[in-house]
């Protein structure tokens, strides 16, 4: 008798610990969309944009999965041909970086701005939140053409709401010292400096998912320099 009431006890416990077992909480699906800036051309795998962001979150209590869907040499236009499929069901929230390849072939900016509205517009429309990465047009190609390339972003990230990260370039764009012999493409260490400096605005996104508010803009910006494809 003892011993069928100590069972039916432990059945018990093990049925209240069972229903008190918290349901942990997915990790946050982010997707960086670029070209072989976020792809990390010349570099490791694990040595790329998305996966040293993802380390870097991690290390600050971020659950977060990043996966990387950039294709190198993509300019805008080729991002939007291939936006439904590499954007999948399920993704939180994505990380958009493109337009460097369109500057560095000098298209007409009115191309670039037309493929990133379009962009912005389905994102939207399948309620996927974005924080967009700014690029600079390379100085040889005139101050005129300049202004109109990077004053692009700004205008796209005012149409839509979405946030801002002015010059995904900051910092790494013109320093021999953490890009690749190409000049234009970063090291290891230009990647880690890209992470470092474009982590607030990302910790700020991921907290405006969590919150299902739309995020502030932010991070800093350097001038100038070529952008990689």
């Amino acid at each position: 008798m003892l011993h069928r009431l100590f069972a039916l006890f432990g059945l018990v416990l093990l049925g209240g610990a069972g229903l008190a077992t918290p349901v942990l909480a997915e990790p946050l699906r982010l997707v960086a969309f670029g070209d072989s800036l976020t792809a990390g051309y010349g570099l490791p795998a694990s040595q790329a944009f998305p996966v040293r962001l993802q380390a870097a979150l991690t290390a600050r209590g971020h659950e977060v999965v990043i996966e990387n869907a950039g294709v190198s040499g993509d300019t805008t236009s080729a991002g939007l041909a291939r936006l439904d499929w590499s954007i999948p069901e399920g993704t939180d929230g994505v990380i958009l970086e493109l337009g460097a390849n369109d500057a560095l072939r000098g298209l007409d900016p009115a191309i670039p701005e037309r493929s990133l509205d379009a962009i912005l517009a389905r994102l939207q429309a399948r309620g996927i939140p974005v924080l967009m990465a700014g690029m600079r047009a390379p100085p040889n190609l005139g101050a005129a053409y300049q202004k109109r390339f990077d004053g692009l972003y700004e205008r796209l990230a005012q149409k839509y709401g979405v946030p801002l990260y002015p010059f995904f370039l900051d910092g790494v764009a013109g320093n021999k010292a953490v890009n690749l012999p190409d000049g234009v493409h970063p090291t290891a260490a230009g990647v880690d400096i890209i992470v470092e400096r474009m982590l607030p605005a990302v910790e700020a996104f991921i907290a405006s998912l969590k919150a299902g508010a739309p995020a502030a803009g932010g991070g800093g910006a350097a001038a100038g320099g070529a952008n990689p494809g």
